[in-house]
């Protein structure tokens, strides 16, 4: 099981396999999108130029694009140590979309034009070659 670097990643899987033998991994391939300044900052302020910041980094910070790649990166090592067994990730926004885009072949511009809206749980398998 891979989980982000973000704590509030790190508690629900700590929580979730207290008293179990699964191995937690943390990746910092994981993590969100690096706001730069604007870690910290109340979302809707945040978000409110979102669609600049698709190839253009944050200030002091990173673009999604940048983080939708470190979602690849993971999802190469991934298949490399892991094919054909479950895992489990716990992320955020960006890891989503990272296994949208790199799984599903979802365009990140319509991934943040549809926005993001949480569910319980999303499954996804890899295929060879990919």
């Amino acid at each position: 099981m891979f989980t982000s670097d973000l704590r509030r990643a790190v508690e629900t899987a700590e929580i979730a396999f207290a008293g179990t033998e699964l191995q937690i991994l943390h990746d910092w391939r994981l993590r969100e999108c690096n706001y730069g300044s604007g870690n910290g900052m109340p979302a809707n302020e945040l978000h409110r130029d979102q669609p600049a910041h698709l190839d253009q980094p944050y200030p002091d910070g990173e673009s999604w694009t940048q983080a939708i790649d470190r979602v690849g990166w993971f999802l190469r090592d991934l298949r490399a140590s892991y094919d054909g067994s479950r895992v489990l990730v716990i992320g955020h926004v960006a890891t989503r979309w990272g296994l949208q885009h790199h799984l599903d072949g979802r365009p990140l511009a319509q991934l943040m034009a549809d926005g993001f809206e949480w569910q319980l749980g999303w499954q996804y398998q890899t295929t060879d070659g990919s």
